[in-house]
């Protein structure tokens, strides 16, 4: 699956966080975005892993961007949270590494292969400063 809750969730975040005037924590943004806590907690660490946002400890830490958000894009936010960049299909990303013995006779992995190329580019020149706008 291309979006996940997990990447729903972050990007929800990324839009409430370039809003604010200050760091927000987990407890905060989860009550708004009515997301369980310990689940965005992960997701917020990813993105604090990735350098997609810092992270602040004491009494007025939170979660700020790390980054402007024409800076941001949906490829990297997704890459982060889900662990791996994020696919269409199950399938491998070359017909000399597809572990299936049919490899040769598959009809469709050209086309999935060109659109998972095409939708990679999106994500990498699509940012959070374009979701932004649309809203």
């Amino acid at each position: 699956m291309l979006i996940t809750r997990a990447s729903e969730y972050a990007i929800m975040s990324l839009i409430v966080l370039s809003k604010a005037s200050a760091p927000m924590d987990s407890d905060t943004l989860s009550r708004e975005l009515s997301i369980s806590k310990s689940f965005l907690a992960k997701i917020l660490q990813s993105l604090a892993k990735s350098e997609i946002l810092n992270s602040f400890k004491g009494v007025n830490g939170g979660f700020v961007l790390a980054k402007k958000p024409n800076e941001i894009t949906m490829l990297e936010v997704m890459s982060s949270v889900e662990g791996k960049a994020p696919a269409v299909f199950d399938c491998s990303p070359s017909m000399e590494s597809c572990p299936s013995e049919r490899a040769e006779a598959c009809t469709i992995w050209p086309f999935l292969n060109r659109l998972q190329g095409k939708i990679d580019t999106f994500l990498a020149a699509l940012t959070l400063a374009d979701i932004l706008d649309e809203e």
